[in-house]
């Protein structure tokens, strides 16, 4: 009996060709090996990396996680000491307010001695106190010290000094009085009214009538002056024979015009 071989069936074209089953088959397989291939080098590249750089990477990060921890703490204490201080000042205040002087000073004490932005007030204050004490020599030292300090603020050195200068006016000079305040006894200064009366003062220290005059005059219309300086600068200027209201200066007798000329030289 014969045999009947039949040819070996190959899939259509249809199938194997180009867009087929098969091919997109293939064609996904593929796709995933090289995925896996590349995961793996990518996966060996950074262990290889963090094999090599990993330690300084984390001696970097945990310095930085440190540093910001101790600015935050650090942060935190400065709140907490300006709170206590804050507070601790208030209790000074409140104990001078009540004449309680002896306990003012003590409060003020740690304050003073601090290097925060509170410290030179507290030394102000704190010779306010040493003077009201009746220790003038004392109040003086602490006023220079304070004025003397480069790191206070410039507005509180020069009240220290004024308060310094008013505090020895009767042993100083009156050149010296005026040398060291006649910068701040300007028109437009901050303590211009508290400047301005020593040096005015200074002026009829000197028999300087015209100057000391045309200065009280200038303090008696400054209105950013306090009203009761402006009041006792302009009784002054009256004395002296300027005419602070109308502002117009009447010379001492026997010496005409000799206001008018320093009126504007007392404050230039």
């Amino acid at each position: 009996m014969p045999v009947l071989v039949l040819p070996p069936r190959n899939p259509p074209k249809s199938e194997t060709g180009p867009g087929s089953k098969i091919a997109e088959r293939d064609a996904a397989q593929n796709d995933a090996f090289l995925r896996e291939v590349d995961d793996a080098l990518r996966e060996d590249a950074f262990f290889g990396l963090l094999r090599r750089y990993g330690r300084p990477a984390l001696v970097v990060v945990g310095a930085g996680l440190l540093a910001l921890a101790g600015t935050l703490w650090w942060q935190s204490h400065e709140r907490d000491q300006q709170a206590a201080h804050a507070e601790q000042f208030t209790l000074a205040l409140d104990q001078l307010d009540a004449g309680n002087l002896g306990a003012a000073a003590t409060g003020l004490a740690p304050l003073a001695a601090g290097k925060d932005g509170s410290a030179a007030t507290a030394r102000l204050l704190q010779a306010d106190v040493v003077l009201k004490q009746g220790h003038a020599a004392q109040a003086a030292s602490i006023y220079a010290a304070l004025a003397a300090d480069s790191d206070a603020p410039q507005p509180l050195r020069q009240l220290a000094s004024i308060r310094e200068v008013a505090v020895n006016f009767d042993a100083m000079s009156p050149d010296a009085v005026i040398a060291r305040l006649k910068p701040m006894a300007q028109p437009g200064n901050p303590w211009f009214g508290s400047a301005g009366e020593l040096v005015a003062m200074a002026y009829a220290k000197q028999g300087n009538k015209a100057m000391a005059g045309a200065l009280f005059g200038a303090i008696s219309r400054d209105t950013k002056t306090p009203e009761t300086l402006r009041a006792r600068s302009r009784q002054m200027a009256g004395l002296l024979g300027y005419d602070s209201i109308d502002d117009i200066a009447r010379a001492p007798e026997g010496n005409d015009g000799a206001a008018n000329n320093g009126a504007g030289a007392a404050v230039r």
